[in-house]
């Protein structure tokens, strides 16, 4: 199956493996990057390699994932893509608590937009839906955002079929960023309806938080058959798996980034594939 881009909302051609920058900043706002001019230097090396689709969002570092980037990659090259979300409050170090309310998605996108330094967003995800707002209400707020030409396209994250269904009878949805790895396939359904549907299905901890590269059996086996490294495998398992898929590892180590980046023009024979789709999802 050809690794070839996937056109966002008809108009945004980004390559399928992309690159999600929240590992560039700690988990929050009072802990910088121990090294700010190497997670800088991981950033602009993320593009050097052929990355076109970067995934932030308001909440990493309070912002100060936005700021990093900025910082690194403005004025951004013409065929680059930033995605970011709103949705989730940090009202704590370890709390993420979802918060839909339509002037608080409103500001965030201001805010957003000062911090990227652009005057539209490409791409403005629901982080969440919260359950205590009316969920027409936050879909809404986010065709507004739309309408007043501040974003181009929408996304949602961690949605279901239904929350999906229903969001389109609201806006025009390009995609689903939704947890979804070799081991974690919980989200088959909607992954099979946004290929259907043509929308990107945005892949977060493509690689389980790193466990796909300390494993046995059929991943460490191919890893072997093609000279690549299990998570090069686990991750060109996910090209494979569906023409819609985008995949955003993470990482702020720019020797994982160009591993990650060269997994992209690993090809997995059917048998290949059929072997580690049969691997039991945890």
């Amino acid at each position: 199956m050809p690794h070839n881009d996937h056109v966002l909302g008809g108009e945004l051609p980004v390559a399928r493996l992309g690159f999600g920058a929240m590992h560039l900043t700690d988990s929050w706002v009072r802990d910088p990057p121990a090294d700010r001019a190497a997670a800088i230097g991981v950033a602009r090396r993320a593009v050097e390699l052929g990355v076109t689709f970067i995934d932030t969002a308001d909440s990493y570092g309070l912002g100060a994932n936005e700021e990093l980037l900025a910082e690194a990659l403005h004025p951004y090259p013409r065929e680059l893509v930033i995605g970011t979300k709103a949705g989730q409050s940090r009202p704590s170090r370890d709390e993420w608590v979802p918060l839909g309310r339509p002037e608080y998605l409103r500001q965030q996108a201001e805010l957003s937009l000062r911090r990227l330094r652009v005057e539209r967003i490409d791409l403005y995800q629901l982080h969440r839906l919260d359950p205590l707002v009316p969920a027409e209400d936050q879909f809404g707020a986010l065709k507004q955002l739309q309408d007043d030409g501040k974003i181009g396209h929408i996304g949602l994250s961690e949605v279901t079929v239904e929350e999906l269904d229903l969001a389109r009878t609201v806006v025009e949805v390009v995609s689903v960023q939704n947890l979804y790895n070799l081991t974690d396939r919980r989200h088959d359904p909607v992954l099979d309806y946004c290929a259907a549907e043509g929308l990107a299905f945005i892949a977060w901890l493509p690689i389980a938080a790193g466990a796909h590269s300390r494993v046995s059996g059929p991943l460490a086996r191919i890893a072997a058959e093609t000279g690549a490294t299990p998570a090069q495998v686990s991750l060109a398992w996910l090209l494979h798996r569906s023409p819609v898929m985008v995949a955003i590892p993470g990482t702020s180590s720019a020797a994982h980034l160009a591993e990650n980046v060269r997994a992209a023009d690993l090809k997995l024979t059917d048998e290949q594939y059929a072997s580690l789709s049969a691997i039991p999802p945890r």
